[in-house]
């Protein structure tokens, strides 16, 4: 059994409901994204959850990723979706995974290697893969090389702004419905939608949507979801310091009058930024308690007051410090404070 340090608790329940709410708004069916350690709250947990929505299939973005879910007896499509090299190409195959496929000889060698299914990626915009909607040259020559392709499942796109710019979603859905026109044959499934753009109605769901971030309590634009992850420590020092006393590396924090600070078992080693330790607070005996001196690799000071006791347990993040919130303060996005969660920080679910 974990020693009682620092866990987080993940509500699968709250994942379904925010699931059902982009499903619901959209119109259109699930591919959940559960890349990265779905956003470092477990992929098998939250995958074997979302399977009571009877999702089409799942996102990732390894792999190893998508091996970890086959082995795990989840039975669904799983899109691989970072561009593949050539030579990961029999793994990919071995593992039953399709790749997102935005380049020619990567292309050329999947067809050339057998009929499995693929999707091909556009690029309107983000100029990180996919093959560019702009380059009508190279569209007409994937033009030829997927005619009559039995593989040829998908395509899609990705928007860079869902949740800030509006009208650059316009601007790439457009982009993206002429790259498919000039490809000649509309695959079965064309899908764009992340979580912001998914939750904008449905025009712009397609045959799939690809929800991430919202599904596991990350605001999405202006979409609020459901809570899913708190992430607790417990104390394990308390003293009192005196006027003038230093806390941490570098003595970066003194106090200015006698102070209580307690130290909490959690540092940036578990994934808490070090750039927290500027604006953080947690939530600890009844108050919000600011971060003291740096955030070291294991332990992090904080100021509180008298009532504070060696086991006391901290709150981090979750319904009384929002996920989003605790983010800003940290200089970062909800992403990162989820994704950086390190194995050492136990993981406990319930509902799902």
């Amino acid at each position: 059994m974990p020693a009682d340090r620092a866990w987080v608790d993940v509500d699968l329940d709250a994942v379904l409901a925010n699931a059902r709410r982009v499903a619901a708004v959209s119109g259109a069916r699930l591919m959940p994204m559960v890349k990265a350690n779905g956003y470092g709250l477990g992929a098998v947990a939250v995958a074997r959850a979302l399977e009571a929505i009877d999702p089409w299939g799942f996102g990732v973005a390894t792999v190893e990723e998508g091996a970890e879910l086959r082995a795990a007896g989840i039975d669904r499509p799983i899109v691989l979706f970072s561009p593949p090299l050539v030579s990961w190409l029999p793994l990919i195959r071995r593992h039953r995974l399709r790749p997102a496929l935005g380049d020619l000889d990567a292309l050329q060698a999947w067809i050339a290697g057998g009929a499995e299914p693929f999707h091909l990626a556009v690029d309107t915009g983000m100029s990180r893969a996919g093959f560019p909607a702009a380059d009508r040259a190279l569209l007409a020559e994937v033009r030829e090389v997927v005619r009559g392709a039995a593989g040829y499942e998908g395509a899609f796109t990705h928007f860079h702004s869902a949740d800030t710019d509006p009208q650059s979603v316009d601007e790439g859905w457009r982009a993206f419905h002429d790259a498919v026109s000039a490809l000649g044959t509309r695959p079965a499934l064309l899908h764009a939608a992340n979580s912001a753009a998914a939750l904008a109605g449905h025009a712009y769901a397609a045959d799939l949507v690809r929800p991430g971030i919202f599904l596991y309590g990350g605001r999405a634009g202006a979409h609020e979801p459901r809570p899913v992850a708190t992430l607790r420590a417990k104390v394990v020092s308390v003293r009192k310091l005196a006027a003038g006393e230093t806390v941490s590396y570098g003595a970066t924090w003194r106090a200015e009058r006698p102070a209580t600070v307690a130290t909490i078992a959690l540092g940036y080693a578990d994934g808490l930024p070090r750039a927290f330790a500027a604006r953080g607070i947690v939530r600890l005996a009844g108050g919000n308690a600011p971060v003291r001196g740096r955030i070291t690799m294991d332990m992090t000071v904080l100021e509180t007051n008298d009532t504070t006791r060696v086991g006391d347990e901290a709150l981090v993040f979750g319904e009384e410090l929002l996920l989003d919130a605790q983010a800003d303060r940290a200089g970062t996005i909800s992403y990162e404070l989820l994704t950086s969660l390190s194995r050492r920080v136990e993981r406990r679910y319930r509902g799902g």
